[in-house]
């Protein structure tokens, strides 16, 4: 078993889609948002929303978790973007 120390966040990763909209972009947020890591111990995400964009950083301690991590966020992150094309529609202000 392999052990690492508690800061040992080697490999990083970041994901930016622009919907063009802040509320295309909150929805997603907030879809996604529920899921939380299955390992935390050893993959972090932080996800952000600004001027209609969503960011996601990932944080893993070894490559093999980021790219499981990744992979499954991006097949869930493209679910929902799919959804939104299809369904969403501009809140009226």
């Amino acid at each position: 078993m392999t052990t690492h120390a508690p800061n040992s966040w080697d490999f990083k990763c970041d994901l930016e889609v622009d919907y063009g909209s802040e509320d295309h972009a909150r929805m997603v947020f907030l879809a996604l948002a529920v899921d939380k890591e299955l390992q935390p111990d050893k993959v972090k995400r932080e996800m952000l929303i600004s001027d209609g964009k969503l960011s996601v950083h990932f944080e893993a301690i070894e490559a093999r978790f980021l790219r499981a991590s990744f992979s499954a966020f991006v097949d869930v992150l493209a679910l929902a973007t799919k959804t939104i094309e299809e369904f969403g529609q501009e809140s009226k202000a």
